[in-house]
């Protein structure tokens, strides 16, 4: 199994959503979150004043599947997620050792 977390902006969320629930995802963690890659910050002005945005607003999506799913995931949240421009985000693939379901106690894949 394995864990895809992928990092795109507030405003894709839904798209990645929608397109990982045709492919047959059943669950997912979002967690509104912020940060910066190569795109640093921006400034804003607020009252008159500039000031310095260090961290942007984005969202990340947590899903854990089996092996024969992940490429077929990776590719619908790059379609889903992508705008053509800096800020677009990334996508983290990692190991998954062992699930459990809490109320049941099933294992592995049936838990997810």
């Amino acid at each position: 199994m394995k864990k895809i977390e992928a990092i795109v902006k507030p405003f894709k969320m839904d798209d990645v959503r929608e397109a990982l629930s045709e492919i047959g995802v059943s669950g997912m963690t979002v967690t509104e979150v912020k940060g910066f890659g190569r795109q640093k910050g921006h400034t804003e002005l607020y009252r008159g004043a500039e000031y310095q945005v260090d961290f942007l607003p984005k969202v990340k999506i947590e899903i854990v599947t089996g092996d024969d799913m992940v490429e077929r995931a990776i590719e619908v949240i790059l379609a889903a997620a992508h705008t053509g421009k800096i800020g677009d985000g990334k996508i983290f693939v990692t190991q998954v050792e062992r699930v459990i379901r809490i109320r049941t106690g099933e294992e592995d894949e049936e838990a997810v």
